[in-house]
């Protein structure tokens, strides 16, 4: 599976022309930025591995994305999370049900078994060092068509969960190149910026290789509904054709766009895919705003 040289598009949003790397078309099923994370253990051997671990919420994207990866390879999978809805559970959805579809087994509570010779344990979201070879990967291409367009100074933006795909695209840019290297921005979706740079600072002590993080005018607590976030990403699609991630992407254009000095440079979004989570998603807007949408 090829799961490398996602499109980048020139789009027009909010009268600011920007590009986006369309990192949601790698694969029908393998996308986004758990692809990348994901993509040292999808191309390497591992001979005595039959089951892999992980852990985190029950509708996460990093959930689904190693269900993929387990059932290409030929492992088991065990997932374990601190709680699991009854609604969730009589109704299964998003990226719960096709994980489950995948061969997922389901474990509510944190008590991970200590990993055996024969078991990989994946960190909540893919935080791990292992991350770095696909992230990589995907700095040389955005290096590659920054040359290719003739781009001289480029800004590159992405919300952040764990923080993992900024931390090690700002970390490959840094290393050994010039000083038109291009500069990596984010925004915390997940806690504050404080909380964010101490996940940066678990992968990487050396803060020069750090993205620079944007603080959001407003507070968004991580998975609550916000009236204007389901009002841009409606914009979003309405105005570039595309279908972005519910959970990250709409605080993430909102953070942009109140700060437009950084699409005075040139500017990339890098779409991080996510989208089997928005039916679930907007099943959650539908309840809530049902006399609106």
């Amino acid at each position: 599976m090829n799961i490398t040289n996602s499109p980048t598009e020139k789009k027009s949003f909010d009268k600011q022309t920007l590009y986006i790397k369309r990192d949601d078309l790698l694969s029908a099923e393998f996308s986004g930025n758990k692809a990348r994370k994901f993509y040292y253990f999808l191309e390497k051997d591992f001979p005595k591995v039959k089951k892999v671990l992980s852990y985190g919420s029950s509708q996460s994207n990093a959930m689904y994305s190693l269900s993929v990866l387990a059932k290409i390879k030929g492992w088991k999978y065990n997932y374990y999370v601190d709680h699991l809805s009854s609604y969730l559970e009589e109704n299964p959805h998003g990226n719960y049900k096709y994980s489950l579809e995948n061969g997922m087994k389901i474990h509510v509570g944190r008590d991970l078994p200590f990993p055996t010779k024969d078991e990989l344990l994946i960190e909540e979201g893919g935080r791990q060092k292992e991350a770095e070879y696909g992230i990589d990967l995907l700095a040389k291409e955005i290096l590659e068509w920054k040359e290719e367009q003739e781009i001289d100074e480029l800004n590159v933006f992405l919300p952040s969960g764990t923080g993992t795909t900024t931390l090690f695209l700002a970390k490959s840019f840094s290393v050994g190149m010039p000083p038109s290297r291009p500069t990596v921005y984010t925004v915390p979706c997940v806690g504050d910026a404080e909380y964010l740079k101490k996940q940066f600072l678990m992968l990487e002590e050396n803060e020069d290789f750090h993205p620079k993080i944007l603080t959001p005018s407003k507070k968004r607590h991580f998975g609550k509904l916000y009236r204007e976030s389901y009002n841009i990403w409606l914009k979003l699609r309405e105005e570039m054709g595309i279908e972005f991630d519910l959970l990250y992407d709409p605080h993430g254009w909102l953070t942009l766009l109140e700060n437009p000095e950084i699409l005075k440079t040139p500017t990339l979004y890098i779409h991080q895919g996510g989208l089997i989570g928005n039916e679930s998603m907007l099943a959650r807007y539908q309840r809530k705003y049902s006399e609106n949408i």
